[in-house]
């Protein structure tokens, strides 16, 4: 049985600094890219960032390039998002996600696995 932990979540203030980590398990054959998306309130579940496991190939969304950093530790099954210089409107649900393959991982419905989300506020 999959399952995806998130931690991490917790109440900053715009322009701090927090780190997400995911911890996969039971991750079946064929799943080859990890990765973030985030839902506020009142929103659509949007794509954040996602890695491969095949070869690190990394990729965000335009709206977090420069300021979020994906990482993996292969040996602990571990997923990272370091998000620097937050903003207020990026206060939401983040959830951590697995897939088959990017470019398709980016979109909600190609998902295949989803953890229980962490959340994260933003104050201004």
């Amino acid at each position: 049985q999959v399952q995806l932990v998130e931690s991490g979540g917790g109440l900053v203030q715009a322009g701090g600094s927090l780190r997400l980590s995911c911890v996969a398990s039971g991750l079946t054959f064929g799943i080859d890219v990890m990765g973030w998306f985030r839902q506020a309130p009142g929103k659509e579940r949007e794509f954040v960032a996602g890695i491969k496991w095949s070869d690190r190939s990394t990729y965000y969304a335009d709206s977090v390039k420069g300021r979020f950093t994906i990482s993996r530790d292969n040996g602990k099954n571990t997923v990272y998002l370091q998000m620097n210089s937050l903003k207020p409107e990026e206060t939401a649900v983040y959830y951590c996600a697995a897939g088959l393959n990017y470019p398709l991982f980016q979109f909600v419905s190609n998902v295949k696995y989803w953890g229980k989300g962490t959340l994260v506020t933003v104050s201004s």
